[in-house]
C-alpha cells in the first residue's frame, strides 16, 4: 500500500539513511530495468513538456567558502527565471529549508517549493535521477553518483546526502525508480529523445566509475538502460575538471539531427580548444539513430578578459543552458558582445521559445553552470 504524502515528508525529513529501503518504492534490479527501457521506456528530449525543474540548495561552506552567499543567490534567480515557465521545485537540508524559502519565495511566477531532503551540493543533474518515459508512464533512472569517482583527488567533496538524494525524490513523487547498470551522472548524457545519445568517453570510460567495463560494453548498456538505438561517443578529457568533461557543457541537442557545440573563447586554455576540435570533427562525420547527417551550429564562448567573474575553475560556457516550458534559461557573463551572440543563437535554435539571460558568477566559479543546476521532470507522453 502506498503511503500518505505527509508520511513521505516526514521519512524525508530524517534523511534517507533512516528510510528503510523497501519504503522508497519499487525498485527494478538492472537486468529488468534494461528490459523496461528497451520495451517502452527511453530518454526524452529535454524540450519535451516538463511538470516541473528540480534545483538543490547549495548546503556546505567547506565547499563553497566565502562564496556560498554569492552561489545561493544565483540559485535563487534561477529558479525565478525558470518559474516563468513551469513549476520549480528546490531540494534543501531541512536546517536550511527557511532560508531556502525566503529566498526563492519571492517574485516567483509559477511556483517555488523548497523540498526538505538532505543534499550537500547544488550539481542535480548529476546525483538526481534521470528520467525516463514511456507511453502514459514516467520513472527515474539513479545512476548511482558516487561524487564522480573523486574520492582520493583534489576534487574530492562530501557526496553521501547527494547519493541519496534520487531515491528519496523518485519515492517522494511515487515515480518507480530504476537502478542503472552503470555509474555516472545526468550532466554525462544527453539525447535527442529519437534514439539517439552523445556522451564523453572521458566521464564514463573511466576506473573511477566503471572499472573494468570497455566503452562498447557500456555503450550497450546505455543503450538498454535509456531505450537509446545509437550511441555518438566523443573524447572529452579525463582529469582536468571535477566532471571528467561533461557533454552539457560541450554538445547539445536542439531537435534530433542539430547540435549546438560550444566553442572556447579568446584566451581559452588551449587544452580545451584541443577538445572543442576533437568533439567538432567526431560530430561532422557522425550520423544520428535515424541516419541524418548532423546539422553542427556554433556558441562562441565569452572573452574572460570580459567576464564579471572568473578564476581557475570557472566555467565561461553558455552551452550549458536549460530548456524549460516555452523558455531557454542562459547564462550572462557580462562580455556584452558574447552575451548578445549568445542570445542571438539561442533563439534563432529555439524559435518557439523565448530566451531568458541569467548572471551566474558565483555557480561557474564552481565549474558548473545552469544546466548543471536543474533536472527537469517530464510529462509522460499520451497512452497508447
Amino acid at each position: 500500500m502506498d503511503m500518505p504524502h505527509t508520511s513521505r515528508r516526514h521519512l524525508l525529513r530524517l534523511g534517507a539513511a533512516a528510510v528503510p529501503l523497501a519504503a522508497l518504492g519499487p525498485v527494478l534490479p538492472a537486468a529488468s530495468a534494461r528490459a523496461v527501457a528497451a520495451g517502452n521506456l527511453y530518454m526524452p528530449a529535454e524540450t519535451d513538456r516538463h511538470l516541473r525543474t528540480y534545483m538543490a540548495w547549495p548546503a556546505l561552506s567547506s565547499v563553497w567558502g566565502d562564496g556560498l552567499g554569492a552561489v545561493r543567490r544565483d540559485i535563487a534567480e534561477v529558479a525565478h527565471a525558470i518559474s516563468r515557465f513551469e513549476p520549480v521545485v528546490v531540494l534543501a537540508r531541512p536546517s536550511q529549508a527557511a532560508e531556502a524559502r525566503y529566498q526563492c519565495g519571492r517574485g516567483a511566477s509559477y511556483a517555488i517549493e523548497v523540498l526538505e531532503i538532505p543534499n550537500d551540493d547544488l550539481w542535480i543533474r548529476d546525483f538526481g535521477p534521470t528520467f525516463l518515459v514511456g507511453p502514459g508512464t514516467v520513472a527515474g533512472l539513479d545512476t548511482n553518483f558516487n561524487g564522480w569517482g573523486k574520492a582520493g583527488t583534489t576534487f574530492e567533496q562530501p557526496y553521501a546526502n547527494d547519493a541519496a538524494a534520487a531515491a528519496s525524490l523518485l519515492y517522494e513523487y511515487g515515480v518507480r525508480r530504476l537502478r542503472a547498470p552503470f555509474v555516472g551522472e545526468g550532466g554525462s548524457l544527453e539525447a535527442d529523445g529519437d534514439g539517439t545519445l552523445m556522451v564523453t568517453v572521458s566521464s564514463l570510460v573511466n576506473d573511477n566509475r566503471n572499472p573494468g567495463l570497455s566503452q562498447e560494453r557500456l555503450g550497450e548498456l546505455m543503450k538498454g538502460s535509456l531505450g537509446v538505438d545509437k550511441v555518438i561517443w566523443v573524447p572529452g578529457l579525463a582529469g582536468q575538471d571535477i566532471t571528467d568533461c561533461h557533454i552539457d557543457c560541450l554538445a547539445r541537442f536542439t531537435a534530433p539531427g542539430r547540435v549546438i557545440l560550444d566553442k572556447p573563447g579568446p584566451r581559452a586554455d588551449p587544452k580545451w580548444v584541443a577538445v572543442y576540435e576533437e568533439t567538432k570533427r567526431v560530430l561532422e562525420s557522425a550520423t544520428d539513430a535515424r541516419g541524418r547527417r548532423l546539422a553542427i551550429t556554433e556558441l562562441p564562448g565569452p572573452d574572460t578578459r570580459e567576464t564579471t567573474g572568473g578564476g581557475k575553475e570557472f566555467l565561461a560556457s553558455y552551452t550549458n543552458y536549460y530548456t524549460a516550458n516555452g523558455g531557454v534559461v542562459a547564462p550572462r557573463f557580462g562580455d556584452s558582445y558574447a552575451d548578445g551572440v549568445a542570445y542571438a543563437i539561442l533563439q534563432a535554435a529555439y524559435p518557439g521559445h523565448r530566451v531568458v539571460q541569467v548572471p551566474i558568477d558565483g555557480i561557474a566559479s564552481g565549474g558548473g553552470g545552469i544546466h548543471c543546476a536543474t533536472q527537469s521532470h517530464p510529462a509522460p507522453p499520451p497512452a497508447a
